[in-house]
């Protein structure tokens, strides 16, 4: 299996996700992995969330802040929610995230071990181990507060867990994969997302054998007090020093709040827009019938789409997916609560009918997203600041809410219930 390294920068936002949001995001991230599943079977959903881009694209979807890396701890903790009630059927377990909980992470497994038959006790060590090399091997400045661990009934899993710099106020997510790994010490990584913030040590390159031998041996021979004092004599010329680790392909997440027209593949997203157009009255002619339903939901659905069934290569601009149903800060718009809730129940409808073998509404959305494919080669359109003044125009009518409150209110509603905890 083919796995992704690379690097890109989340800028750190701290914050709550708002209860009218997170029970939406757990819904939803619920049925796209049923879809998944259903369409391609539980060891890709694991490769899409060892994928850095799909999973930043998978949170921007879900209406979540779009480059934050609040989306890292709201997916684990949607995932966790939605699919629990589901891992009997499923096969697919959650487990661990955010402070507290991440140290939970290897009695879950344990527990997990113990319901379904597999080696909770070696799953409890790689989540250690898993751990260990990303703060202690690995050091990069980050400080991991979030661990998360999907693992399946086949015991193959995947693993998200991100760090911290509050100096910077940058985050970096890391994505481990079970398949291919033959040492934790031995560039194990899937992917690694965040800028350089200067020199890293890093021991679990594999260049680092030597390195890690070494370490040993002198350990060994000079004990800790000689080498502390070796160490000090030592002139210092690590400014001198280049890496020469190679660069990798990375991702970057700038600081601004808005989504520009930079961030956005416009051919894509044309081609998307395009799609639900043309297809749209015939593949969905019924369903526009129903009151509530009409072609912004079915441009939603066009995104969802291809988050279920886009290639790697499709992701490179997570920002597009935040089209869908807009984010929670109101970047690149409000959350159109009333085209969220219809995607939602049209998902739901495609993948309990695939369920009962009857997959014809999951083969409609199959085909808006290769109609988008098609169309990519040679549609226009308008620009990005068109299309976002075209949704904030009409979000009072789709129902747009923000932390802010509803569009077209005349002062915020007051916040009420539980919020879920995002970044820091």
């Amino acid at each position: 299996m083919a796995q992704r390294a690379g690097n890109a920068d989340l800028p750190l936002h701290g914050g709550r996700v708002p209860r009218w949001l997170g029970d939406r995001m757990t819904k939803l991230g619920e049925i796209i992995t049923e879809a998944i599943v259903i369409e391609y079977g539980r060891d890709e959903f694991l490769s899409r969330l060892a994928h850095p881009f799909w999973f930043q694209s998978f949170g921007c979807v879900m209406g979540m802040d779009w480059h934050s890396s609040g989306i890292t701890t709201s997916v684990i903790g949607a995932l966790k929610r939605g699919l629990t009630p589901l891992s009997r059927d499923l096969g697919i377990h959650v487990c661990g995230g955010r402070g507290r909980n991440s140290r939970l992470t290897p009695d879950e497994l344990i527990a997990v071990g113990d319901r379904v038959g597999i080696d909770g006790d070696a799953l409890a060590t790689t989540s250690r181990l898993v751990a260990k090399v990303d703060s202690a091997a690995l050091q990069d400045g980050f400080d991991l507060y979030l661990h998360g661990f999907i693992v399946t009934d086949d015991s193959k899993w995947v693993v998200v867990q991100q760090g911290m710099n509050p100096d910077s106020r940058q985050a970096r997510r890391y994505h481990w994969l079970s398949d291919g790994i033959a040492s934790f010490v031995d560039s194990p990584h899937a992917a690694i997302e965040g800028k350089g913030q200067g020199e890293i040590v890093n021991l679990a390159d594999r260049r680092a054998a030597t390195s890690r031998t070494s370490q040993l041996d002198l350990l060994d021979s000079l004990g800790p007090d000689r080498i502390v004092r070796e160490v000090i004599s030592m002139a210092p010329e690590r400014e001198a020093r280049e890496s020469k680790q190679p660069t990798l392909p990375h991702l970057i997440m700038p600081e601004h709040h808005d989504v520009r027209e930079g961030n956005v593949n416009m051919k894509r997203l044309h081609a998307t827009l395009a799609a639900a157009a043309d297809r749209g009255p015939e593949d969905f002619a019924a369903l526009l019938l129903v009151p509530g339903v009409g072609a912004r939901t079915v441009k939603a659905l066009a995104m969802v789409a291809e988050v279920v069934h886009g290639a790697p290569c499709r992701f490179s601009d997570p920002a597009r997916f935040s089209l869908a149903h807009g984010g929670k800060d109101r970047h690149p718009f409000p959350v159109p609560l009333k085209v969220y809730d219809q995607t939602i129940r049209i998902m739901k409808s495609a993948v309990t009918k695939a369920k009962l073998d009857r997959d014809e509404e999951l083969q409609t959305l199959r085909r808006l997203d290769n109609q988008a494919r098609q169309l990519e080669k040679y549609v226009a359109g308008p620009d990005l600041e068109e299309i976002v003044a075209g949704e904030f125009s009409q979000s009072s009518d789709w129902g747009g809410r923000s932390v802010f409150g509803w569009e077209g209110a005349e002062k915020e509603e007051p916040r009420r219930g539980a919020q879920w905890s995002t970044s820091n």
